[in-house]
């Protein structure tokens, strides 16, 4: 077998990075996913940096393996009539257009499921309906800021940042993805299609709000917000001779012997430090002794030491060094591959696996408009149809 969502297929209205960390997940799984674009195509394709090809850049290749592109000019009847049609031969439609542009073009959840009553229509918004945000635009940093997220770099160094990576964006895409498997399975049951709201705000408040509210839970609070140890500015990879290393001890053992192997064997029976409670209750103590511990000797020694006694740690990671890490490597999460027109890339395969069957790594990431007739035909235009739109221009083909 292939991918678990093998036979599926998936109309791509999305751009830029939720949408398609979403539909590539789904295409990851075997399903179909026609990325539809337009003239200018997705924005990523020139605002993901280096490309040895306009439009091509390394972060659009990243993000949009698995596709089929379709370039059309949706200002145009007849391409509006084309995508309806796709539509009605589709299982699920991801979008991350703001509600009112999907409403004028006729691609909201109310015109498609009323067109096709099985299909799934998610859509990726910046803030759920019913709010005063409803309909504001939002992008990974917007939401990052408005969701508290820099706020909680506020709380532990005293500067609001972003994280540098689009995480509310890989999140919420993947949260998308979630909640689309689960409305199959409600389609299995029922036979019939729904639609969903997939709000970024929401789904990252949440999340800061499960990891600190902590004390503020209760009413009235018990203490002020946020999880000390995660909040701590020395929580941080720890210096070494030579580099660093990532060390979590948390459990009574762990940190036992972590003092142990650090030449600390005193500190077990400290009051401060002897229980998991009172670690928490000196955290800044805790973290300060980690932190001027491991600077005498290289990350080689200390992880040695760390496995030896049992405290979890790895090595630190830079973006280069992660490509050559050697479980990276001896998994088979990155390959090189000859693409079509960009010539030697890189290739991330999925990271998990399902003993059911998985699907290939998938096709490379398109051209613009590369396979428009390909699919349209696919879904049952004739030849003669696929050239008036051609004409028209209605169908680009950009990327042949």
């Amino acid at each position: 077998m292939g991918g678990p969502l093998e036979g599926l297929r998936v109309i791509d209205l999305s751009s830029v990075v939720v949408g398609p960390v979403c539909t590539g997940v789904l295409a990851e799984q075997g399903a179909t996913v026609i990325k539809i674009e337009g003239p200018q195509g997705d924005l990523l394709r020139n605002l993901g940096g280096a490309a040895r090809n306009k439009g091509m850049s390394g972060k659009f290749l990243n993000f949009n393996r698995g596709r089929h592109s379709l370039c059309l000019d949706l200002k145009q009847q007849s391409a509006r009539d084309a995508l309806m049609r796709l539509v009605e031969g589709a299982d699920i439609v991801v979008t991350n257009m703001r509600p009112e542009a999907q409403r004028r073009l006729g691609v909201d959840a109310a015109a498609l499921c009323a067109r096709a009553p099985r299909l799934i229509h998610c859509s990726i918004v910046g803030f759920g309906a019913g709010g005063p945000y409803e309909g504001r635009p939002a992008y990974d940093t917007v939401i990052q800021g408005s969701s508290g997220m820099a706020g909680c770099f506020e709380a532990s160094t005293g500067e609001p940042r972003f994280i540098p990576m689009v995480i509310a964006d890989h999140i919420c895409g993947l949260i998308a993805a979630q909640v689309i498997g689960f409305a199959l399975y409600r389609r299995e049951r029922t036979g019939k299609g729904e639609a969903i709201e997939a709000p970024m705000f929401e789904n990252m408040a949440a999340f800061v709000l499960q990891q600190h509210m902590g004390a503020m839970t209760f009413n009235p609070p018990l203490g002020k917000p946020g999880d000390p140890r995660i909040l701590s500015p020395d929580s941080r990879p720890i210096p070494t001779a030579d580099g660093y290393v990532c060390v979590s001890a948390n459990t009574d053992a762990q940190a036992h012997g972590f003092f142990d192997a650090i030449g600390r064997p005193e500190l077990k029976t400290d009051p401060r430090f002897a229980t998991l409670s009172a670690r928490v209750a000196h955290t800044a103590d805790y973290f300060s002794i980690r932190m001027g511990s491991l600077k005498d000797k290289p990350s080689s020694y200390w992880l040695a030491l760390f496995d030896k006694h049992d405290v979890p740690a790895m090595p630190y990671n830079t973006i280069e060094s992660l490509l050559t890490d050697p479980h990276v490597q001896a998994v088979g999460l990155v390959s090189q591959e000859d693409h079509p027109s960009e010539g030697t890339t890189y290739a991330i395969h999925a990271p998990n696996k399902m003993s059911g069957g998985m699907a290939s790594l998938g096709r490379p990431a398109p051209r613009l408009g590369e396979d428009g007739p390909d699919v349209l035909r696919e879904f049952g235009f004739t030849d003669a149809e696929v050239e008036a739109l051609r004409a028209s221009r209605a169908l680009i083909e950009t990327g042949k």
